[in-house]
């Protein structure tokens, strides 16, 4: 596999990751008052998850303005 292909898979599988910790973080928000107290775990696992799928999309981009 190339190493374009390499991070369109990561990219992919970080897209989910996103989605999934947005739901959860949703999730929580729905329920509140009950478990506010996970509210900046929650939170700061999204924004994690985020950024690293960011910066893979910025990489991929780069990427593949440079062939």
């Amino acid at each position: 596999m190339s190493g374009l292909e390499e991070l369109q898979k990561k990219v992919r599988k970080l897209q989910s990751r996103a989605g999934t910790a947005k739901m959860e973080l949703h999730d929580l928000a729905e329920d509140l008052p009950v478990n506010w107290t996970e509210i900046k775990a929650v939170a700061e696992k999204m924004f994690d998850v985020f950024a690293e799928w960011d910066a893979a999309k910025r990489e991929l981009a780069a990427s593949e303005n440079s062939r």
